[in-house]
């Protein structure tokens, strides 16, 4: 079945649906979520996207992102996703939402109202290996560094959606 994604406006108001890559090919602006976990030492948790993805494969990101289907609130959509790809439940709290656009790579775009959620968690994890190859935490001082360095190892929009966070907190 079809992937299916909220296209919206500015003002987030519902415009229609899209298959999800029909809408990265176009760039249209559509609805998305990040969530960022931390331990307590407050170091962030990275997953590695699988091989097997259609973009930005074996590259780092945040913790969990993806879409809300149609009817699905950004909050329920996160915590859908991080039971799916990491198989855990935890507590996350919205810190804020804007708009961004980057491109992905195989003239792919990604045009997102992101709404950005964070959390602590420190327990197990059960990956969904087709969505997430691997996991770690990591401390914002080396993250910068790996980052600086290494920048093609992390997707277009983390880097994006680290510096928004960073900017407003």
């Amino acid at each position: 079945m079809e992937e299916m994604v909220v296209l919206v406006n500015e003002n987030d108001d519902v415009l229609g649906l899209m298959e999800k890559q029909q809408a990265h090919v176009n760039g249209l602006l559509h609805r998305a979520f990040s969530v960022f976990l931390f331990n307590k030492n407050g170091e962030m948790l990275l997953q590695k996207r699988a091989s097997e993805k259609y973009h930005s494969p074996n590259q780092w990101t945040n913790a969990v992102c993806s879409h809300p289907k149609f009817g699905e609130t950004y909050l329920e959509a996160a915590k859908r996703r991080l039971k799916e790809e990491l198989g855990i439940e935890t507590e996350i709290s919205e810190k804020f939402r804007f708009i961004y656009k980057a491109k992905v790579g195989e003239n792919l775009w990604e045009h997102e109202l992101d709404c950005v959620f964070t959390g602590i968690y420190e327990g197990d994890f059960n990956l969904d290996k087709t969505e997430v190859s691997e996991i770690r935490y990591v401390s914002p001082e080396n993250l910068d560094k790996e980052i600086s360095k290494n920048p093609e190892d992390f997707t277009e929009w983390f880097k994006i959606i680290l510096n928004e966070y960073k900017d407003r907190f």
